[in-house]
C-alpha cells in the first residue's frame, strides 16, 4: 500500500494552517459554555473583581471572604483589561487565551527554524491537539500564563546552548524579569520545572563545555521580591499566614492537609492526557535505539548539547512534581511544551536511514490525523453536553437578574451560599448573611434578594410585603442547589 500521501500531508504548508486553525478553534471552544463553577475559576476571577471594586491591588480575598492563595500577577492584567474592554468574561480568560496562543507560534517558529517544517508542524500539532491545552486555553487559572513564563525561561536557555554563548548581563536581567513574573503569578513553584532540569544538564552534559546557568543573582533576587510581598502579607493581612504560608505553601509537602498522590500519579495520566504525542514519542525513540543495536550510551554521545537540554527539561520538572506529595494533572502542563519541541528534535533528527525516516514521517502524519479527529470530537462533545445540561445555568440566571435590575433600578443582594461563582454572576462584591437580609428588607433598603430555594421559604415568612419573580436558576445534573429572586 502507497503511503506517500502521509508524507506529502505532514510536510506541506497546508497542513500549518490545518493545524493552526483548528487550535485556535479548540482554544475558542473548549470551554463554552462559559462559567466559574468550577475548577477554582471564582476563586481567581474574585481577585481582579476586587482590586476594581475595593482597590485591593495587593491582597485579596475568595468570595468567601478568606485569604486569596495566589500572587495577584494575573489579577492585574485582568483588572487592565477590564477597564480596555469592559467585559469580565474577556477580561478573566484573555491572559490564559493569548499565553496559549504564543507559546503555539514559539514553538512552530522555534522547533520550525532549528529543524524543518515538519517539526515545526507536529510541535504546534502537539501543544495544541491534546487533552489539556484547549481545556486550559480559556480556563479562568493561572496555569497557562504559568507555562508561557517557564518556558520563556527554558527557550532563552536552549538557545544559549544552540549557539554557544556566554550569559551577558542582559540575559540575566531578562531572566530575572521572567523568574519575578513566574513568582507573582504562582510562587517558586518555577524554581521545580527548571532548577533540577538546569542541574541534569549541568552533570550530565559536562562534555559539552556549556553552561544552562545563568548565575545565582536573577534567582535570588527574585525570589527575594517574592518574599517581600509574602512577609507583607504575613504583617498585615490576618489569616495569610496558615492560609497561604502553611495550607498552601507547606501543606503540599505533607499528607495531612491535601490528599497524597502515589509517586506513578503524574505518568498514566500525562499518556493519556497528551496521547498520540506520547505514543510517537515512545514509538521514536525506540525505534531510534533499534537503528543503532540498542546502543544507549552511543545515543546519549552523538545527541546535540540542545537535544539534550530538551530531554532534561521536562524530565526534570516532572520527576520533582511527582516527589511532591500533593498533586494534580494541570500542575504538570508546564512540560508539556519543552515535551513538543523534544518530539520535534526527535522527528527531525529521527533513527539513522532513510526508510527509518519515512516511517516517522508516516506515523507523525497518522497521530496527527488521530488528534484532529480525536480531540476535536471530544471538545466539541463536551461543549454540546455543556449547553444540552444548562452547565452554566448560574451564569444565565446572574446575567438576567443583571439586567432585571437594570431595568427597574432594584437595590439587590445576595445571601450568603455555597457557590462561590454566584458572586461574580451577579456583580456583587460581598454576600449577606440571612439576619441582615431580613433587617434591611423590613426597613425598606432592598428591592431584591437572589436566595437558595432551601432558604427561601423561612425567609419570605420574616419579609413583609414579598413575592417570587419568575427567575429562577435552572437545576441541572451538576447544579445541586438551585436561586429565585425574591421581590417586593
Amino acid at each position: 500500500m502507497e503511503f506517500s500521501w502521509l508524507e506529502n500531508f505532514v510536510q506541506s504548508k497546508r497542513t500549518v494552517w490545518i493545524a493552526g486553525a483548528v487550535t485556535i478553534l479548540l482554544f475558542i471552544i473548549a470551554n463554552l459554555p462559559w462559567q466559574l463553577d468550577d475548577y477554582d475559576q471564582a476563586k481567581q476571577a474574585f481577585t481582579s473583581f476586587e482590586m476594581v471594586k475595593e482597590g485591593h491591588w495587593f491582597y485579596q480575598h475568595t468570595p468567601h471572604e478568606h485569604v486569596a492563595t495566589k500572587p495577584p500577577l494575573i489579577g492585574w492584567i485582568s483588572a487592565g483589561l477590564f477597564a480596555l474592554t469592559r467585559s469580565w468574561d474577556i477580561a478573566w480568560r484573555l491572559p490564559s487565551f493569548l499565553a496559549a496562543i504564543a507559546m503555539a507560534l514559539l514553538l512552530f517558529w522555534n522547533a520550525g527554524s532549528a529543524h524543518r517544517t515538519i517539526a515545526g508542524v507536529i510541535a504546534l500539532s502537539a501543544f495544541g491537539l491534546n487533552l489539556l491545552s484547549p481545556r486550559l486555553a480559556t480556563l479562568v487559572r493561572t496555569d497557562m500564563p504559568l507555562a508561557l513564563v517557564i518556558f520563556l525561561i527554558g527557550l532563552l536557555i536552549s538557545r544559549k546552548i544552540q549557539k554557544e554563548e556566554a550569559w551577558r548581563a542582559r540575559d540575566q536581567f531578562l531572566i530575572f524579569a521572567l523568574l519575578t513574573a513566574a513568582m507573582f503569578i504562582k510562587g517558586p513553584i518555577v524554581y521545580a520545572f527548571l532548577l533540577p532540569a538546569i542541574g541534569m544538564f549541568h552533570w550530565g552534559g559536562r562534555r559539552y563545555s556549556l553552561s544552562a546557568w545563568c548565575g545565582w543573582w536573577p534567582w535570588v533576587a527574585s525570589l527575594g521580591i517574592f518574599l517581600l510581598w509574602v512577609i507583607g502579607g504575613v504583617l498585615f493581612q490576618p489569616e495569610f499566614f496558615d492560609e497561604v504560608v502553611v495550607r498552601e505553601f507547606a501543606a503540599r509537602f505533607g499528607e495531612t492537609i491535601h490528599r497524597p498522590q502515589p509517586l506513578y500519579f503524574y505518568m498514566p495520566h500525562l499518556l493519556h492526557k497528551f496521547a498520540p504525542w506520547s505514543v510517537l514519542m515512545i514509538a521514536i525513540a525506540i525505534l531510534d535505539l533499534h537503528s543503532r543495536n540498542w546502543r544507549l550510551r552511543s545515543a546519549f554521545r552523538k545527541m546535540s548539547p540542545e537535544t539534550f537540554w530538551l530531554l532534561c527539561w521536562p524530565l526534570g520538572g516532572l520527576l520533582v512534581m511527582s516527589l511532591i506529595p500533593s498533586k494534580r494533572v494541570d500542575r504538570i502542563f508546564p512540560i508539556i511544551p519543552p515535551l513538543c519541541l523534544l518530539l520535534g528534535a526527535q522527528i527531525a533528527n529521527g533513527p539513522v536511514g532513510e526508510h527509518l525516516r519515512k516511517h516517522v514521517h508516516r506515523w507523525s502524519a497518522i497521530a496527527l490525523i488521530f488528534s484532529i479527529l480525536a480531540t476535536g470530537g471530544y471538545t466539541i462533545s463536551k461543549v454540546i453536553s455543556g449547553y444540552r445540561h444548562h452547565r452554566d445555568a448560574l451564569a444565565v440566571f446572574g446575567c438576567e437578574v443583571r439586567h432585571e435590575a437594570e431595568l427597574r433600578h432594584w437595590r439587590y443582594e445576595v445571601v450568603s451560599a455555597k457557590d462561590e461563582a454566584l458572586l461574580l454572576y451577579l456583580r456583587k462584591i460581598h454576600f449577606i448573611d440571612p439576619d441582615r437580609a431580613v433587617a434591611e428588607w423590613n426597613r425598606g433598603n432592598l428591592d431584591a434578594l437572589v436566595v437558595s430555594t432551601q432558604k427561601a421559604p423561612a425567609l419570605m415568612s420574616q419579609f413583609r410585603d414579598t413575592g417570587l419573580s419568575r427567575l429562577k436558576s435552572y437545576k441541572g445534573k451538576d447544579e445541586p442547589t438551585s436561586y429565585v429572586l425574591i421581590t417586593r
